[in-house]
């Protein structure tokens, strides 16, 4: 397992982009805490906190596709780096300003939001030139979900060291500017300066012109409400306890799971078409969480937990190679955002819904919150089987891919190869 996730770091750039794409995103993956406890330092409401939370949320979703679309049209190094830069001023502007004047820390974290680099969806363009074996790619893919569930683990870890160690408004100028140099470590290395979307057919919907996409888009905003009502789940599984601890036991044993999940799944070949087999991984996603509404003692709860994140990550592996098969030509950049964009708000919309499914029905409800999302991605995955069936670019995959100079067929992006 080992030896195959060693082989692609060894490849060349390979390292770097991984990790410049990872310190590049820290920014985005510590927002909601970082903002949280800048808020409460200076003496906000956690209602003040949600809210700026919630308006960085939302402009990120805005800004993501829009940016994607610009890296296809213009290039990685035109579009991520000062739009890394732009992030960073937002986010050191609210810190040095504070809570003075509220119209001015929304906007700061507005900016902040819609300018957040798609480093995201920019890496999974590189991987296949990077690469170029479609088995490398795969498991690119499935190290790339699994990186993320370390970043999700790790940043907010960081933040609270840094607010412990210097102050919140510190911690948002240090992660910030770590983002920037993370993003400028991937736009000065050779793949990303070189790398051009291939020729695309002019269209106001860019990559949403897909049917296939569109109907992956559906499935993981359901995906992402599952997760976002964990969160608020976890915290009144808590609650319940009455330790705070029990919280953070919950989302490691989940983020556990998921690692050892992606770890596993990337370590194999697949035959096989990626649109079957992310129907059985749903599936097993969908049945992972509703056992969860049975909130046993902790012990029990943390298992479930572990049980219920394991195939998140695959699940997440394997929709970016069925992004990139339905994908439009010359879109693949905003494909992957948009992705990323629909997984987000559909977090958000599952913490909102959460919220009153507590005060509804208690613990258990907000539970069903989460199964119930994993069951309608599921049926919207059955419900579109003959839309995703038809890869959006099989047409044009003997003319090579965008990702692939040198004119090979799109690596296992093609009914019927192992991807």
């Amino acid at each position: 397992m080992a030896a195959g996730y060693l082989d692609i770091l060894r490849a060349r750039h390979a390292a770097r982009l991984l990790a410049g794409t990872l310190v590049g995103r820290l920014p985005n993956g510590t927002a909601p805490v970082a903002i949280v406890l800048f808020t409460r330092a200076e003496g906000g409401t956690y209602t003040l906190a949600g809210a700026l939370a919630a308006v960085y949320g939302l402009a990120t979703a805005v800004g993501q596709p829009l940016l994607g679309r610009a890296v296809d049209l213009y290039g990685q190094p035109r579009v991520q780096f000062p739009a890394a830069v732009v992030s960073a001023l937002g986010m050191a502007l609210l810190a040095l300003v504070g809570l003075g004047s509220l119209p001015l820390a929304y906007g700061a974290v507005a900016v902040a939001g819609v300018f957040t680099p798609p480093l995201e969806g920019g890496l999974r363009a590189l991987w296949p030139s990077v690469l170029g074996r479609e088995d490398r790619v795969h498991r690119a893919y499935a190290m790339d979900a699994v990186a993320q569930e370390v970043m999700f683990t790790v940043g907010p870890l960081l933040v609270t060291v840094l607010v412990s160690l210097w102050s919140p408004a510190a911690a948002l100028l240090v992660i910030n500017a770590m983002g920037v140099l993370g993003a400028l470590s991937v736009v000065l290395s050779e793949p990303s300066r070189t790398w051009r979307s291939a020729p695309r057919e002019a269209h106001w919907l860019g990559a949403l012109r897909s049917p296939g996409l569109l109907a992956l888009l559906g499935s993981f905003f359901f995906v992402g409400l599952a997760l976002g009502s964990i969160t608020v789940a976890g915290v009144a599984y808590a609650d319940d306890h009455g330790r705070e601890s029990v919280y953070g036991w919950l989302m490691a044993a989940l983020g556990l799971g998921a690692l050892i999940g992606g770890a596993v799944y990337g370590a194999r070949q697949w035959a096989g078409a990626p649109e079957r087999r992310l129907r059985v991984i749903v599936a097993l996603l969908a049945l992972g969480y509703l056992p969860l509404m049975l909130t046993p003692g902790v012990v029990a709860m943390t298992a479930l937990a572990a049980v219920a994140g394991v195939f998140l990550a695959p699940a997440i592996a394997c929709s970016f190679i069925v992004v990139d098969r339905h994908a439009p030509r010359g879109t693949v950049t905003e494909a992957f955002s948009w992705l990323v964009t629909t997984f987000g708000v559909g977090a958000a919309v599952g913490t909102a819904v959460a919220g009153p499914a507590v005060e509804l029905g208690g613990t258990s409800w907000s539970f069903a919150v989460a199964g119930a999302g994993g069951v309608a991605a599921l049926l919207v995955l059955l419900a579109t089987g003959k839309v995703l069936a038809v890869p959006g670019r099989t047409a044009v995959a003997a003319q090579g891919s965008e990702n692939d100079r040198n004119g090979a067929v799109e690596p296992g992006f093609s009914s019927g190869h192992q991807a």
